[in-house]
């Protein structure tokens, strides 16, 4: 199996899964040798990831839309959701505008040994959360859940965080159940992706990018059928078991992170 097709099932694995993707694709490039996969490559794991969180949430999704359009006329209950969503996002857009004007991520913080610490300590964090015996459902989300929750996603521009696991984290803590937690995690992480992507997109616009589009189309069907398969893998194992097994193993990777950043 070629680099960019592992490089683009690993990007789809864990894109939604609260275990970091920044800390899988920093490691690997370590194990193999390879570095830069190209930014039309990067742009089209992601489409192809954001294709499978909106298929599989699309009932979700589709009432969502509709109870915007008929001002909550059809599908009441799905209002709030809709309109929290977009509350909760609007920190991640400030703060990700704030930090790639200034290229601060690039400069101090893509480094293996904040990778690790962060995938360790959040992992930890998740752990603690998920003790929480909240049971609400997400059309119960309120004004102050969106604030905290897309307040914490912000959290998500250090790398090693995990955008899904920051979200799920402070969704846990505020009461909601593991189920509708990582719901409204994977609802947030659709205009974060398409709004990246397009960002990234519109660099390339001018480039000659025609040698390597057909690997861009293998790469965002590869990561579309992982996405979907580790996004139905994970809301099986967080409805019957709980968070922990996500934290035993961000635990593991996070250590073997910054064992691995004071051996470079």
């Amino acid at each position: 199996m070629s680099y960019l097709a592992i490089l683009a099932i690993i990007q789809g694995i864990t894109e939604f899964l609260p275990v970091s993707s920044s800390a899988h694709l920093a490691i690997f490039p370590e194990l193999t040798g390879y570095d830069d996969q190209g930014l039309l490559i990067d742009i089209a794991v992601h489409f192809g990831s954001l294709g499978a969180v909106i298929l599989y949430n699309w009932r979700i999704l589709l009432r969502m839309a509709l109870s915007v359009i008929s001002f909550g006329r059809m599908y009441r209950n799905s209002l709030p959701i809709a309109i929290m969503a977009l509350l909760a996002t609007g920190p991640a857009i400030l703060v990700g505008y704030f930090l790639s004007e200034y290229d601060i991520i690039d400069l101090y913080l893509r480094n293996m040994l904040v990778i690790g610490c962060a995938t360790l300590f959040f992992g930890i964090i998740l752990g603690l959360a998920d003790r929480n015996k909240g049971h609400r459902r997400i059309d119960s989300i309120t004004f102050f859940d969106a604030v905290v929750i897309g307040l914490a996603q912000t959290l998500a521009f250090i790398p090693g965080t995990s955008r899904s696991g920051i979200c799920m984290t402070m969704a846990r803590i505020t009461g909601l159940s593991r189920t509708a937690s990582a719901q409204f995690a994977m609802i947030l992480s659709i205009p974060v992706i398409l709004g990246a992507s397009v960002k990234s997109g519109s660099d390339i616009i001018w480039e000659n990018q025609s040698a390597v589009l057909d690997a861009a189309i293998t790469a965002a069907a590869l990561a579309f059928i992982a996405a979907l398969l580790s996004i139905a893998a994970m809301m099986w194992m967080i409805e019957r078991l709980s968070m922990m097994p996500f934290v035993i193993y961000r635990i593991a990777l996070g250590t073997m992170l910054i064992v691995i950043s004071f051996q470079l």
